[in-house]
């Protein structure tokens, strides 16, 4: 290549090389729990396609993600931070999440995984539920989506949610930014998400794209449509999470029929652990949705990509959900924001390499809401508090407890005065969590508020 050619080969955008980018399928589903699929246990559900992707791919076991409710989870997985650290582990009036009509939301100066695809060359879409915030500055084409179809908030935030009287306004289904429907028949939610998510996937397939599928259910209220209600062996929490798994083998078939399987990684994960209460199943893991214990923020995960993930693995490294953006990243040749502290790190290699590869982080911080709860660090995990009270007057207890999740997973006794050495080391990484992100009322060195619309307004149709 004559030198003039070549130093403007290297001038160029990465994508333009023709490089060999993947495509991503991100699916998220709401409140499942850890054994709520075939490949982590569930002897209730049929879940033949997350089998068939197990089979196929790669399982994590140690996988977790940054909340215990949808909100601060969901603000993690696009900003590869923790919520703490972008200001969404509470919204403006103390609460879990963010609720209709919230003023705060995802702030647009934060860069979204969506954002960093999209300028390495990435169609993008969202179809599902955000949660980020339902002001126009905070909806997901005002972060990198070139597309999106869903219901902006948790489905029991309309009339639905059988509440009487009615808590919020009509529950909003948009297309990009117009709502096109109030109070959808959510029997077909799951569905319409699927035939949406395929179209993309059929316009998009000359790549590369980005598919970000967050599915509805099976957060409470939980609906399915006829060929799934009432078939299940665990009532309508079971009949959601079959439909989920038909959903994921539809995409499946659809990588294929395009034939465009080898080139796409397709991720299957939950917003956090599931709903015990409405029939999730986190064994053999302690509490569930809403605690900080492991069956709060430990959730299945699988990853498929035919000829580049060993098939039919297993991993037990440590791994979060805000390492998704740094490895997508990677993974697409784009950049990560230099500008200010991303938490995530590149977990490719914990993902392809066959063999077993340690995790990159030394500690992992389980949050609830604004307060630091406890630390992990390789097999141990330190409790230092628990929240106690009713909302919204949580207040920490504290605790100090020390579990070793190797030979304890389900957090039955505490080994605290057999290891005080352990003890005080992790004690020391809660206080850098403590200066860094904060807790409670302390503020933290390296945080980022939330997005705040000036003046709030409700979705509604026209």
């Amino acid at each position: 290549m004559p030198r003039a050619l070549l130093i403007l080969a290297f001038c160029l955008p990465w994508t333009s090389l023709g490089a060999d980018q993947p495509n991503f399928v991100l699916i998220f589903v709401d409140d499942l729990g850890y054994a709520d699929i075939g490949p982590f246990g569930s002897k209730v559900h049929r879940t033949p396609h997350l089998d068939r992707m197990a089979s196929e791919g790669r399982k994590l076991t140690s996988f977790y993600v940054t909340a215990n409710v949808c909100t601060p989870s969901r603000s993690s997985l696009m900003t590869g931070s923790y919520p703490r650290r972008v200001g969404l582990d509470e919204n403006e009036k103390g609460g879990w999440v963010l609720f209709p009509g919230n003023q705060e939301g995802l702030n647009p100066d934060e860069v979204t995984m969506a954002e960093v695809l999209k300028s390495a060359g990435y169609k993008t879409a969202c179809v599902g539920k955000w949660h980020l915030g339902d002001q126009p500055e905070f909806l997901p084409t005002r972060h990198g989506f070139d597309y999106y179809f869903g219901i902006p908030y948790s489905n029991d935030m309309g009339h639905d949610s059988r509440r009487q009287p009615y808590r919020y306004p009509p529950l909003p289904l948009l297309r990009m930014e117009e709502v096109i429907e109030t109070e959808p028949d959510q029997r077909y939610v799951t569905r319409r998400y699927t035939e949406e998510a395929l179209q993309f996937i059929e316009q998009s397939h000359d790549g590369p794209f980005f598919l970000y599928l967050a599915h509805t259910m099976p957060h409470w209220p939980q609906y399915a449509s006829e060929g799934f209600a009432g078939k299940s062996r665990n009532g309508k929490w079971g009949d959601t999470v079959e439909e989920i798994d038909w959903s994921t083998g539809q995409v499946l078939a659809k990588l294929e029929e395009l034939g465009i399987d080898d080139s796409t990684m397709v991720v299957f994960t939950s917003d956090n652990g599931g709903a015990t209460r409405h029939g999730a199943s986190n064994a053999p893991l302690r509490g569930g949705k809403g605690t900080t214990w492991e069956g709060g923020h430990r959730v299945c995960f699988l990853a498929r990509w035919p000829g580049r993930i060993p098939a039919g693995t297993s991993t037990d490294a440590m791994a979060v959900s805000f390492d998704l953006l740094p490895t997508f990243a990677a993974l697409a040749g784009a950049e990560i924001p230099g500008d200010r502290v991303v938490d995530g790190k590149d977990i490719g290699r914990i993902l392809l390499s066959d063999d077993l590869v340690p995790t990159p982080h030394a500690a992992y911080y389980y949050y609830f809401m604004t307060h630091l709860n406890a630390v992990r660090s390789g097999r141990w995990k330190l409790h230092v508090a628990r929240m106690g009270g009713r909302y919204p007057d949580y207040e920490p207890n504290p605790v100090l407890e020390l579990y070793d999740l190797e030979s304890d997973i389900g957090e039955s006794r505490s080994v605290a005065a057999d290891h005080p050495e352990v003890v005080e080391r992790l004690k020391a990484l809660a206080e850098l969590a403590r200066s860094d992100l904060g807790d409670g009322r302390r503020a933290g060195e390296n945080v980022r508020p939330p997005g705040v619309a000036r003046n709030a307004v409700t979705l509604t149709s026209n």
